[in-house]
Parts: structure tokens; sequence; C-alpha cells
């Protein structure tokens, strides 16, 4: 009786997998926003400025929509990823492997570019030959992880010795995919959902990494899947199956265990969930804005050279998607406005890891503490970015090329924008006093370079911004959108909730509690200031006291420089009341005056994580003990939780790296930086949350001789387009 609607369910839950995480839908230009291009007649310009050369160097600018064809793509820069064609290389030379061809059956679980030797990178010019290119694999087979190098020049295949270090690999798109199906073959299971009063058909399951809790989860892949009713509503977040848990063999896909403790607990109601647009209804819809759009009718003042070459005022970097990291921004270099020199600034920077947990022990909940770019690949669960909305109309839309587990190539279009901004926000300015007699009103805007990507992990959305200034600061801008991850509950008011009980958050709707959780994303910064020996110094503010003879002031405050000279010196807990800078020197560069030239690193809003120290989830997540790290370059030390973290018990993270106390005093290092957030819902986050948003700055620090936007000429009128709506001619 239960084959039938097994089946549907089978094939409805492939198709509600394969959607999310590989199809999309690209929205047309909008009829509330004006094509404001040099061709149009709404809109004039008198720019002193305007080149009439076309810009051939981007492609794809005023039509996001149409698809590239990277079959023909070839790489020009040492740190390209991975073509079509090469992917389609390695899986070839891979099935003819011993270690894949006499396995019956293997998953590829990533395959990137294995970057050249830093120091070639740094010598490499552009019209040099390129280097051998190589790839890196990590893979499944026989039931056990290996990591080998894969030469595309010789097809030489490389196995490396992955030490004892315990966890797994990030699952690929079929393990999350096979994961949300699987329960479904197990008869226990399936009336169990019956039980709780849900047609199959109505089911939607997620697949929810375990962490590490003890010897009973070692020696096998596991993953634990919970479940939600669909039912007339798309967010099907908001109804969660309580209490409902089953633990999976990933690699067999047999159910090991249903655990069922919700029962009591009823399934919230669909009303007021559904946060589309279209289900708003035409007598529900706020209207609270007129239509505003930044228009550039001589295009763009950035170029994207070769696909990735990103050009742009006095800024050059290298930029590419990352299946793990989401995005890399490579080689970055800032002009300098006194010598024209391209300076290097920062070798290489990417998210490295996310650690999500959640703040409720129970058995439904306290396995609950995710690593998004080691578990679930940060990059593999970006979507397409939808133009006009999560980017503006004139920016340039870069795609991702991965590998899927068989090692077949497949894109995904739209992964990353890049887009000029300008919020009205202000450069520069001084205006003189009128006591003075002098009439001086000197400003300058801000116009920044924005590189953005989006991740939906499951229910949650991060947007990421790097953002380039022309004064030399870039901000690294993390924004949380997206659904809450609920819990049920019998309550539907808060006056029937009892002293002692506890809900591990708040109350949202009836029968629904956002539970109370934490964010905390790390960022590994090669920071190469005008060269790769960097010195990282605390400036701390200390306060003085003075002796009545000595001042009518009783304090003032000094600025102590010290050097770090070991990475235990530059573990960094942010004080509010013991205030310091954070100096990345270079202290054979001096200035003019005989400052070392430096960037610092400018710590905005954020949160450090109170978990025991001693907490299983907080062991894997030790590189958030500390809010600033600085190691010694190594090429192996890229993910904060170790490169296999799904299941690892937190012997390879960045504080086990740190711990080792390596010198770092005028020495090639890098520097890690944790944003933190602390989350209690509330409900206005219901059915979906606003996005919050936090950041933190690399500014220059004695890096120029003087303000580097100095001779940056103001806006005048003529200069700016004048768009008038056609319904006014």
């Amino acid at each position: 009786m239960e084959t039938p609607n097994l089946f549907r369910l089978f094939f409805l839950s492939l198709c509600v997998g394969l959607v999310l995480l590989f199809t999309w839908v690209h929205l047309p230009y909008g009829p509330d926003l004006l094509d404001c291009t040099t061709n149009s007649a709404w809109c004039t310009s008198k720019n002193r400025f305007q080149s009439k050369q076309p810009n051939n160097h981007l492609k794809n600018d005023h039509n996001p929509t149409r698809h590239r064809n990277h079959v023909s793509d070839t790489p020009h820069h040492p740190l390209d990823p991975l073509t079509v064609e090469e992917i389609n290389k390695i899986r070839t030379i891979l099935s003819s492997h011993a270690l894949f061809s006499t396995s019956a059956g293997y998953a590829l679980h990533s395959i990137e570019l294995e970057e050249p030797d830093k120091p070639l990178v740094l010598k490499w010019k552009k019209g040099d030959q390129l280097f051998p290119r190589k790839a890196s694999v990590i893979a499944r087979a026989g039931g056990e992880s290996h990591v080998l190098t894969v030469d595309l020049t010789t097809s030489e295949v490389t196995v490396h010795h992955t030490g004892s270090h315990s966890g797994y690999p990030t699952m690929t798109i079929e393990d999350m995919t096979s994961a949300m199906w699987a329960p479904l073959m197990d008869a226990r299971f399936n009336r169990t959902i019956l039980e709780r009063g849900v047609d199959l058909t109505d089911l939607a399951c997620l697949p929810i990494s375990t962490g590490w809790y003890g010897k009973t989860e070692e020696n096998r892949r596991l993953i634990k899947v919970q479940c939600y009713s669909m039912k007339d509503t798309v967010n099907f977040y908001m109804r969660p199956i309580e209490g409902l848990t089953v633990l999976l063999d990933l690699d067999t896909k047999q159910v090991v265990e249903i655990s069922d403790k919700g029962a009591n607990i009823p399934i919230p109601k669909a009303a007021n969930t559904d946060y589309r647009y279209s289900a708003q209804g035409t007598n529900q819809v706020i209207k609270l804005l007129k239509p505003i759009s930044l228009e550039q009718p001589n295009g763009p003042s950035f170029t994207i050279e070769d696909d990735h070459l990103v050009k742009w005022a006095n800024w050059e970097f290298h930029l590419k998607a990352d299946a793990r990291a989401g995005v890399i921004i490579s080689r970055a270099k800032v002009r300098d406005p006194d010598t024209g020199e391209l300076r290097d600034v920062m070798y290489k920077g990417f998210t490295s890891e996310l650690f999500v947990p959640y703040m409720d022990p129970t058995d439904a909940w306290y396995f609950k503490t995710y690593m998004d770019a080691g578990e679930y690949g940060f990059g593999l669960q970006a979507m397409p970015l939808e133009p006009l909305n999560d980017c503006p109309r004139n920016a340039h839309y870069m795609d991702g090329v991965f590998a899927a587990a068989d090692g077949t190539p497949y894109v995904r279009s739209n992964m990353v924008c890049v887009f000029e901004s300008y919020a009205g926000d202000i450069g520069w300015r001084h205006t003189e006093c009128p006591i003075t007699g002098m009439e001086v009103r000197e400003v300058r805007p801000k116009v920044t370079l924005v590189v953005r990507m989006a991740a939906s992990v499951a229910n949650y959305d991060y947007i990421v911004d790097w953002e380039f200034q022309t004064d030399g600061l870039i901000r690294i801008k993390v924004g949380l959108s997206g659904i809450l991850m609920v819990k049920g509950t019998p309550y539907e008011n808060v006056n029937q909730v009892f002293g002692q009980d506890s809900l591990y958050g708040t109350l949202l709707s009836e029968n629904v509690i956002g539970v109370i959780h934490d964010h905390y994303i790390t960022f590994r910064l090669d920071m190469d200031v005008d060269g790769s020996d960097n010195s990282f110094v605390k400036v701390n503010l200390q306060r003085q006291q003075n002796s009545p003879s000595e001042s009518p002031r009783k304090s003032f405050l000094t600025a102590t420089r010290t050097v770090a000279k070991t990475e235990k010196d530059a573990q960094v807990k942010l004080k509010l009341y013991d205030p310091s800078e954070f100096h990345v020197i270079n202290p054979s560069k001096k200035t003019r005056v005989g400052n070392p030239v430096g960037y610092k690193v400018v710590p905005g809003g954020t949160a450090a994580s109170l978990l025991d120290l001693d907490d299983p989830p907080q062991k894997r997540g030790a590189f958030t003990n500390n809010q600033i790290w600085v190691t010694q370059y190594n090429r192996s030390e890229q993910w904060a939780g170790g490169l296999f973290v799904y299941q690892s018990q937190g012997e390879d993270t960045l504080a086990v790296w740190s711990n080792r106390d390596r010198e770092i005093e005028n020495k090639d290092i890098v520097v890690w930086y944790t944003l933190g957030f602390h989350h209690i819902p509330c409900q206005e986050d219901f059915p979906i949350m606003p996005t919050v948003s936090s950041s933190f700055d690399l500014k220059p620090v004695n890096f120029f001789e003087s303000n580097p936007i100095l001779r940056t000429p103001p806006n005048v009128e003529t200069d700016l387009p004048v768009c008038m709506a056609a319904a006014t001619t």
C-alpha cells in the first residue's frame, strides 16, 4: 500500500533537492527602472572624462540572464580556476587510476586548482608562460579518504599521505540529495510520518551534519535527517515535525536509528509563513519607495580582463569562485598616487570557515553546530544572484565551474557579481567656518567597488561583500538573512510557559520557537604589505596619570607598540576597555618620515563564543576562541576547521596550528579574523529575516605618504546623467 506513495515521494524529494541545489529563475529587468544607457533618449550627460572607446573587457554587462558557454575557456593566469575542459581531463585520468578503476564505488568530493607555489606566482608577469597546471583532488574510495594531485600536462597522479586526523571531506551535492530521500526507504520512518499526521507527498527533509560527540560516532560517515511539512506553504522550515530525527549511514544510505520524542508537539500551521511576493495578495502589498537605480551612461569604471583580473580606479586583483570558500580574492594591489606603482596589499583572502552552534541541548537539537564551509561547501551552496535585487543594473556577473561527485563539470551561473556602489557617502570633506573669512567648501563623493556572493545554506542566507575603496581601504561585510531554523512547541502564547520551562529561544508565532544561536565567519587573510615579509604589531592605548603640578589634566592616553615575536603573542581577544589597534607592517619599508608602511585590521561589531572550551562543538570550532590570530604562512593551512571537517574532533584547527608558536616577526604571515553574531530571534524575524550585517576593515596605516585621494575631482552637474521617465514626455 505504501509503494505508490513511496515512489512518488522519492521522485518528489529528488526533484526538490535538484531544484534547490542546481536550478534557478532569472528575473528580467523590471518595468519600474529606467534603462539609462548612452543610447537612451531619456538620459543625457556631458562628461568631461567620457571615453569614446567601448569597454571590451566586460562581457555580459547588461544581459545577466544570458549564460556563457564555458567549453572554450582557457586559463590566462596562474591562479585561474580549472576549466570545463581541464575538469573533464581530470575525470578521464582518474577513471583509469588503480585507486578508482578497481573500486566498487567512489566519489570526488573536491576538484580544485592546485595553485603554484607562492614565490612563483609573485614573480609571474602577464605574458609569461603559465606554470604546469595541476589539480588537487579529494576523493572517497574503498571506504577511505584520499588527497591526490593530478598533473594535467603529464597525466601523473600523486597520492598524498593524509595523516591520522579524524573527519571526512566536504559532502558532495549527491551526498546531500540522497540523504534527503534515503529515510523513505525505511518502513518504520514512513509509518512514523503518517502517525504524525503528515502525508508522505507533503514531506520535505533536510540533511543535518552530526558534529562529533564520542566514539560511537567514529569510523563511519553519519548524517541526521529531520523533516517538515510542505502542505500549504513554500516555507516548510516553519512547519517542523518536531522531535523526529533519523540517523543515517551516509555511505550505505541505511537508517541506523529513528528517534521520535515529539509526538505531543503539533506541527505549526502554514498561515502567514509564505514570504513570496506573489503570495502576498494585491491588497497586502506595501509599496514604500519609488524606484531607485544607480545609472552609468558611460559604463562602469572597472574592467575584467581574461575573465578574472579586475581593474578599478587604483585597484587591481584576481577574482574567482571556489566550491568551498565561495569567493577568493588574490594578488590585491593598490596604485600609489605619487609613484604610480602598483603596491602589494594582500596575496589571498577568503572565507575559511563558518561555525553556527545552536543553543538547545535537547535530543533533537544538541548536534546542530554547523561548519558550513567544511561540511556543506560555502561555494557549493552559492545560488545565482538575481539581477536588480541582489545586484544593481550595471553589475558584471561571474560563473563558478565546479565538479560533481563523478567528476562531471557543471556551471553555477551568476554566482558572483561585481559592481560600483554609491550611496551618497563622502570620501572626504572640509568646510571652513565663517569666522576665518575664508570661503572653502571641499567635498569628494565616495564610490566603491563591491564583489558579492550569496550562499543559501538550506534555511540561512549569507551575503558576503568585499568592498574596495579608492582610499586604499578594503571592507569585508557579511549579511545574514533567510529563514530561521525553528523548533515546534505546544505553546501558543508566552502566558502558557511555566517558570521553569526553558524555550531555548523566543516564541515567534503559535507553536514556533526561534532557537538562540551564534554565527562565526572566519576569514583567512594572507597579507603581503609591500612584500611578503611582514610583522604584526599591537598598538595598545593606555591611560597615563598626571600630577597636579604637571598639568590641569588628570589623565591622557598613550600608544604602546609591541611587535609579536611568535604566534601565541598574536592571539587576540578584543576588549572594549583595553583597546588596541592591530597593524600588519613591513619593517623594511618606511615612509618619507620614517614610519613603517602597513595596514591595520579594524574590527567592527562582533561577538565572541561563550561556549565551554571543552564542549565538543567548541573543540571543533576552536578557531573562534580568539577574534584575531596570526600564523606563519603555510600553504597547507587554509581551512580554519581543518581539511577534513565533517565529524572531525578538532585536532587539526587554526588553534592547534597557532599553539605551535612559530616565529612571525618579519616573516610571511597570515592574519585570521573572525566576525561573530549572537542571534536571539525576535518576531520581526518571522517568517523571513530582514538582513543584519557586520563588517571589519583592512585600512592603510602609514602606507601612503598622505591622503591618497587628495587630488581626485569633485562631482559637477555636467558629469552626471539626467534621466527622465518616459511617461513625462
